[in-house]
């Protein structure tokens, strides 16, 4: 087992603003390639910036919920696709506080180990000696491209699950990344250097001791494994979303005082700015602040009380989903702002509105999230628990 030196969580913070300035020089390079740098991603990996959510006892940093969302806001300013990858990837490696500790030393013995997931198609594993033949496939894998093993979440055929006896036992197994078939999948609008591509197999041999199954308790004692890793995403990619929204009106503010419309006044001196800017500048601060609020509740009854309540995870679900819509809304905001500039693809708010846009798409985006906080709130049983 590699062991890793400490560090705290104000180092990270400390490099991650490092890396910013490169990020944000190489993002026509990130979205033309669809993918991060691999040389950036050693950089972030060297700087262990993908084991922050590993615990201590296997190599990892295990840093607070709140530090590491910091670094998400950070990073999702520079660049939406990096943060998104940076989001999923970290997320995807809290399997390590679930996992026989055997496994989590053959994968995170590599220092630069990462892991790449989505969500499953008709997946069927059938038990056989020693393991597990594996077919299926898994779409929208953030970082397939630059991640070192894919998991793979399935049922296992003829098992009965720890839901009920309608229920199948689920596992996540581990493959190298190389030996699963990629599918190119990726021809997208808004975060496309995620180059979120899909895999798949047929018949593959999985060790039984590169699998676990879900639904158990976390092996890991720390705060951090009490949290459902829906949880953890919809968090982080809300904090996505907002970090790319607080940069196209950061974005908008620059080029102001600069930019004159065809037979106007300056844009910085046009009372319709004004009022926009304005609105976009409370929608954000509504939005982030409900999240932060919604984030250190449970992070405090998680440190505090070892349980987190339904009512404070709902809340979470709750933020995390409106953070995301209200993102859309500041950067429709700045988009209309920017008039005609905002056409170009060279241009931050051309980018960054579709990144947000991308993000609303997805599962944690959806508007489906409020009717299961409203059906909380009214003391019925939602009808989808991602939470």
């Amino acid at each position: 087992m590699v062991k890793l030196e400490a560090k705290q969580d104000s180092q990270f913070l400390d490099f991650t603003t490092s890396l910013v300035p490169e990020i944000k020089n190489r993002v026509s390079e990130i979205t033309d390639s669809r993918q991060i740098p691999i040389d950036l991603i050693h950089k972030m990996a060297d700087g262990g910036l993908f084991r922050l959510y590993v615990p201590k006892s296997v190599g990892g940093h295990e840093i607070s919920f709140i530090e590491f969302l910091k670094l998400v806001s950070l990073i999702a300013q520079a660049d939406a696709s990096v943060a998104w990858c940076f989001n999923q990837n970290n997320v995807l490696a809290t399997t390590s506080g679930f996992m026989h500790k055997s496994l989590a030393e053959k994968i995170w013995s590599d220092p630069r180990a990462i892991l790449s997931n989505g969500p499953p198609i008709s997946p069927n594993a059938i038990p056989v000696e020693g393991g597990y033949n594996l077919s299926g496939r898994w779409n929208f894998s953030s970082g397939s491209r630059h991640a070192t093993w894919a998991l793979a979440i399935t049922p296992i055929s003829g098992r009965i699950g720890n839901n009920g006896p309608e229920s199948k036992e689920m596992r996540d197994m581990f493959i190298p990344n190389d030996e699963v078939d990629w599918v190119d999948t990726w021809d997208v609008n808004g975060l496309r250097g995620t180059g979120s591509f899909s895999f798949t197999v047929n018949d593959k041999f999985v060790p039984e001791e590169n699998t676990y199954v879900l639904g158990y308790p976390p092996v890991a004692e720390g705060p951090l494994y009490l949290f459902s890793r829906t949880l953890l995403f919809c968090a982080g990619f809300a904090t996505t979303a907002l970090g790319a929204a607080r940069s196209s009106i950061d974005s908008l503010i620059g080029d102001t005082s600069t930019r004159t419309p065809q037979d106007q006044n300056k844009l910085s001196l046009q009372p319709f700015t004004h009022r926009e800017l304005g609105q976009a500048e409370a929608i954000w601060r509504s939005a982030n602040s409900y999240l932060n609020e919604a984030v250190e509740q449970l992070w405090d009854q998680a440190i505090n009380d070892r349980k987190l309540q339904e009512k404070s995870r709902v809340n979470l679900r709750l933020a995390s989903t409106h953070a995301i819509r209200e993102a859309v809304r500041v950067t429709d905001i700045i988009y209309n702002l920017s008039g005609s500039t905002a056409i170009f693809e060279s241009t931050p708010i051309q980018r960054k509105s579709q990144d947000v846009r991308a993000i609303s798409q997805q599962i944690q985006g959806r508007m489906a999230h409020y009717d299961t906080a409203g059906q909380f709130f009214l003391g019925l049983e939602p009808e989808v628990k991602l939470y």
